[in-house]
């Protein structure tokens, strides 16, 4: 077949043909569900579509592809609709995989393998997920409303919410800068905001009120245990991490699990009656942690549906424990999650890259991936794995979307009982910023692989400073997290406005970012990244000096990169780019209706000349946002690049997947970003017309 031609019209007979050809909906342009499965969490945004499809299973898919060829449409896919370029709402058929959404977790076969994706029930089949009742007339609302409610996020930290949405009560008073925080902030946090915060100085190894609580949570908990441990209750449950070599675990897992009440209060922002959002106490869940145990299997292998977002799977693995061994001889259950990137995200993350608060320990998101079924574009279904299409293989971890329809994913979880995590927060001086930013550098040079680390500097919201937030993540003992969590704050320049750094389940840890960042779905987003290789002192400053001038709602951030990441090397995102030291990130945004410059203009400035000097090649392809100079793009694969060419030649020759991040037309020739993402709506009132000047 040629080249595809300017795209049809979808004439009545054309709709008739799309609709009768698979078993799930079709939604014309102009009703009330096609408006509702194309909205996209970036409101910047206006779909291109003339239909949406909502395909039950891989064979649906398959039939929407072979109509789109048949009929020169350009088909576009959307997994969640968090990806802030809009390609997935830029074709003329837009192929929505939401009802692809059954998960399942299983441990290892006897011989440390999985059942493969083709050994088990299709999708939507007798025995998965029910197909939509026929009175459901407005399926696309539903999906709308089960989105909402995942994106609230305060139950990530009840003192963190607390602390977003109350006064400051810090013993100076506030700077004379353009954001107050003794001002309240827009909206409202459930059972949360009559709590009063108290604001402390970062703990130190000497004193630390934290550790003790959570030491009398467990203890309260022995003591409600019929079956009693000999176990010492500071027994260090992450001792296998000492024993661990470079590809994984070896050997069994002494791990601490967790109960199922453990994530009883997940979504309902409810907490137990009595207990404290205090900065120096641990939350209540965490009384539920039951005694040690012994994780029977190093990882598990979970499947998912491509239409599962990331916090659905979460939450479905942190709710079905496998089977753990007692040290005491009993029956116990530990939580295993997949290596995902932070909350809020789709399934495509496992094509695109995926670096979250795992990531140094196992690698990226697509490092984890064992197995995908996905639908090419000739319309054949595959499954692909190492052994099954192994040059496919190489090429969809990190360029997915350009080589195909991935409907299902296999990929390893591992045993996260419990973390050692939280915020360290502090307010945004330009005067003394600098200083943390290098304190926070030099405290996780030589950082293991268990710890995640992040700094971000955070501009408002309106009416409140900015913030510089620490984020860490260990996943391994208290007792070694606390000598962390020391170290990070023992910086002497001024005390911290918020200490909320405990143990705690991962589930509520994966949204600590996004509840930070108060990142809100329909506004205006932007994001550009970088992978850099140092973080100089000059650079530092410069840093500084140019975030003072962003608008509110822009946050940029250093995140710690490494560990495990270098280590893999089989897909087409280079070494080059694994043994960088940092991802560096701007996430901008702002209300629609309002054209700040600022908003497009500090984060370009910030990432192409700032950082230019201590950057190697892109980012990550999962950062790559709208708008984005094609260069960038090819920079992110950089040795990689001409092989992933060659390859499209062979799996998609006439660019049917050329709404995505691949920036060739068939013919091999450059698109410029702005023909290649769908258009900016007229009521957000932006232009990016300043890109182009620069």
């Amino acid at each position: 077949m040629g080249p595809l031609t300017e795209p049809s019209i979808l004439t009545e007979k054309l709709l008739l043909e799309l609709r009768n050809s698979i078993r799930g909906q079709v939604y014309q342009k102009g009703e009330s569900n096609f408006d509702e499965y194309t909205l996209m969490f970036n409101g910047n945004v206006e779909p291109n579509g003339q239909v949406v499809t909502c395909p039950l299973d891989a064979e649906d898919v398959s039939r929407i592809i072979l109509f789109c060829r048949k009929h020169a449409f350009s088909p576009s896919v959307k997994a969640g609709g968090f990806g802030t370029a809009g390609w997935a709402v830029g074709g003329e058929v837009i192929v929505d995989l939401s009802r692809i959404g059954d998960v399942d977790v299983e441990p290892p076969n006897e011989e440390s393998s999985y059942t493969s994706i083709r050994d088990m029930a299709p999708s939507n089949s007798k025995g998965k997920k029910p197909e939509i009742a026929p009175y459901d007339v407005n399926p696309g609302k539903r999906r709308r409303e089960e989105d909402d409610k995942l994106r609230k996020y305060h139950a990530a930290s009840g003192s963190v919410a607390a602390f977003l949405q109350e006064p400051s009560r810090s013993d100076s008073p506030p700077p004379n800068v353009r954001r107050r925080l003794n001002e309240s902030t827009e909206g409202s946090h459930d059972n949360i905001s009559n709590t009063n915060i108290e604001v402390v100085q970062s703990p130190t190894p000497d004193s630390n009120v934290e550790a003790s609580d959570a030491q009398n949570a467990r203890s309260a908990h022995a003591d409600d245990n019929t079956d009693s441990s000999n176990a010492p209750v500071d027994a260090d449950p992450f001792g296998y991490l000492e024993e661990r070599h470079p590809s994984g675990y070896s050997g069994r897992s002494n791990l601490q699990s967790t109960s199922r009440t453990l994530y009883d209060s997940w979504g309902s922002g409810s907490r137990s009656a009595g207990s404290s959002l205090a900065i120096t106490t641990a939350p209540a869940v965490l009384h539920s942690i039951p005694s040690q145990t012994q994780a029977i299997h190093s990882h598990a292998y979970v499947t998912f549906g491509a239409g599962m977002r990331q916090k659905e799977i979460d939450t479905f693995t942190a709710n079905n424990p496998l089977r753990a061994q007692s040290i005491s001889g009993g029956q116990d259950t530990v939580p295993y999650h997949v290596p995902f990137a932070a909350h809020p995200a789709g399934s495509s993350i496992m094509l695109l890259g995926g670096f979250g608060f795992l990531g140094r320990l196992y690698g990226l998101s697509i490092d984890n991936l064992v197995e995908v079924e996905m639908v090419l574009a000739d319309g054949r279904i595959v499954i692909v794995n190492k052994d099954e299409h192994p040059d496919l293989w190489w090429a969809l971890r990190g360029a997915g979307p350009a080589f195909g329809v991935a409907t299902r994913y296999k990929a390893k979880a591992y045993p996260i009982p419990v973390v050692f995590a939280g915020n360290l927060i502090y307010r945004f001086h330009k005067a003394t910023a600098a200083s943390l930013i290098k304190h926070f550098r030099d405290c996780i040079k030589n950082a293991p692989r268990e710890l995640y680390a992040n700094v971000l500097l955070t501009a408002g919201p309106k009416g409140k400073d900015s913030l510089v937030v620490i984020q860490m993540c260990y996943v391994g003992s208290r007792e070694k997290g606390q000598e962390y969590l020391a170290a990070l704050a023992s910086w002497d320049g001024e005390k911290s406005l918020l200490n909320e750094v405990h143990e705690k389940s991962f589930l509520h840890q994966q949204d600590s970012v996004a509840q930070v960042l108060r990142g809100k779905a329909g506004r205006q987003w932007f994001i550009r990244s970088a992978l850099i290789n140092s973080l100089p002192d000059d650079i530092i400053h410069q840093t500084v000096l140019k975030f003072d001038d962003t608008p509110v709602g822009c946050t940029w951030l250093f995140e710690l990169a490494g560990g495990a990441i270098s280590e893999f090397e089989d897909t087409c995102v280079p070494k080059s780019q694994r043994e960088t030291l940092f991802t560096v990130a701007a996430l901008h945004q702002w209300d629609m209706g309002i054209n700040d410059p600022r908003c497009i203009t500090t984060a370009e400035e910030w990432i192409a000349e700032t950082l230019k000097p201590i950057q190697t090649g892109g980012p990550f392809p999962s950062f790559l946002g709208r708008h984005e100079a094609p260069s960038r793009t090819i920079s992110a694969f950089g040795s990689n690049w001409d092989r992933l060419k060659e390859l499209k030649k062979t799996y998609d020759p006439t660019n049917v997947f050329r709404n995505s991040l691949w920036p060739l037309d068939s013919e091999g020739n450059i698109v410029e970003a702005s023909t290649h993402e769908p258009a900016t709506p007229s009521a957000a009132g932006t232009s990016f017309e300043v890109l182009s000047k620069n």
